[in-house]
């Protein structure tokens, strides 16, 4: 087989560029390891920045995010038993964030692949890039025990932080940045109605807390917890007490609890690699950067590499211009690194570090309320979590 870009990972990064690309005439294959009932089981998050909602619009894949998605103006931050609210739109003359879950809008993008009759192979086993410093690279993969090939100019890695992609790199071509932290968080979706109608942060002494939702039925809750906690060890119940322990009494008092129909742990951390380039094979998303998900940062942050990636190659494929390929890692990395500032900050501002100490928390408690003492701060937090211009 051969394309014109091969993309490794059918998640929503891979899916969004085949599509942005597929209606400019430039062909794809999107190779994906895992069925697709398996990508859209994954649960992941669902607050959605300006830049990536005007993609998806792009993409001709905006008609029911649109009906089913909520517009948020603001958001709490809850703590010593109050709420504070960010008012995200009147802190940036009239910016919002769409509430939209990443499987509805992972659903989205594989309906219209399939509708445009894009080429998505699932359950493809043992993909290898080759030839990445050519000017003929290739990928290869086996399905129901035969070998594939397909040639392509261009191989784009979005096949996440445990992907070959990025593993596929000489060590001594590329640098990793890391910060483990010493939490994760439990997550719990359950059909409740959402205890707020805008998301709700809580800062508290046991730990951080999150309200978030799905849609006006759907809820999805969160609390800090040691990493040595696994699943297994809260119940449904124990869940719900210790969240109501984390909100505000008000807050505690309206939560409508319900039995789980998911629940996991995830571990929080901040990754980095650069460059996110090698010869022909270019990183995006997850491949090459990870954040902790307090800042709302993590799809949105791969939604800005799959914007310059789109142009660049729009720019490579109509015109000739070799201009944004050339200039991608870099201009991508510029705001993947501000991304990550503003996720620690919101990390640390808002979780209780088991390590610190008292002058540490006395900082962070100062912090918290310099944010509300100051407009300008406040600002720049609204700012951030809308999102920067791509």
């Amino acid at each position: 087989m051969k394309t014109q870009v091969g993309i490794i990972g059918g998640g929503p990064s891979g899916l969004l560029l085949s599509q942005l690309l597929d209606l400019q005439g430039i062909e794809t294959v999107v190779l994906e390891k895992h069925s697709r009932d398996y990508v859209l089981g994954r649960i992941r998050a669902g607050v959605l920045e300006q830049g990536f909602v005007k993609l998806m619009h792009e993409a001709k894949c905006s008609a029911r995010m649109d009906a089913e998605g909520e517009v948020h103006d603001g958001f709490y931050i809850a703590h010593d038993g109050i709420r504070d609210r960010v008012d995200l739109k009147g802190l940036t003359g009239g910016d919002t964030v769409m509430v939209y879950g990443q499987t509805e809008l992972t659903r989205d993008l594989y309906d219209a692949r399939e509708k445009m009759g894009g080429k998505v192979i699932h359950l493809a086993q043992d993909v290898m890039p080759y030839d990445m410093t050519t000017d003929a690279p290739h990928l290869t993969y086996t399905k129901d025990g035969t070998d594939h090939r397909i040639d392509c100019d261009y191989i784009i890695g979005a096949d996440g932080f445990h992907g070959v992609s990025r593993k596929s790199i000489p060590a001594d071509k590329i640098t990793e940045y890391e910060r483990v932290y010493p939490f994760g968080w439990l997550g719990v979706l359950s059909r409740t109605k959402p205890v707020s109608p805008e998301l709700i942060y809580a800062k508290h002494k046991r730990g951080f807390a999150l309200c978030s939702m799905r849609s006006q039925t759907l809820s999805r809750y969160y609390i800090q917890v040691p990493l040595t906690d696994s699943v297994d060890d809260w119940s449904d119940e124990a869940f719900w007490a210790e969240l109501k322990r984390r909100l505000p009494p008000d807050v505690a008092d309206a939560l409508e609890t319900g039995p789980s129909i998911e629940k996991s742990i995830a571990p929080l951390r901040s990754f980095v690699a650069e460059p996110m380039r090698y010869g022909n094979l270019f990183l995006a998303g997850d491949a090459a950067h990870i954040v902790p998900p307090t800042g709302a940062r993590g799809l949105n942050s791969a939604a800005s590499d799959i914007y310059y990636l789109y142009h660049a190659l729009l720019d490579h494929y109509k015109t000739g211009d070799d201009t944004g390929l050339e200039a991608y890692s870099q201009k991508a990395l510029a705001r993947v690194w501000k991304g990550q500032r503003f996720s620690w900050w919101m990390t640390t501002l808002l979780h209780s570090f088991p390590q610190n100490s008292s002058f540490d928390n006395h900082l962070q408690q100062t912090d918290l309320e310099y944010l509300f003492s100051s407009e300008k701060a406040l600002g720049s937090l609204a700012e951030n979590y809308v999102g920067l211009s791509f």
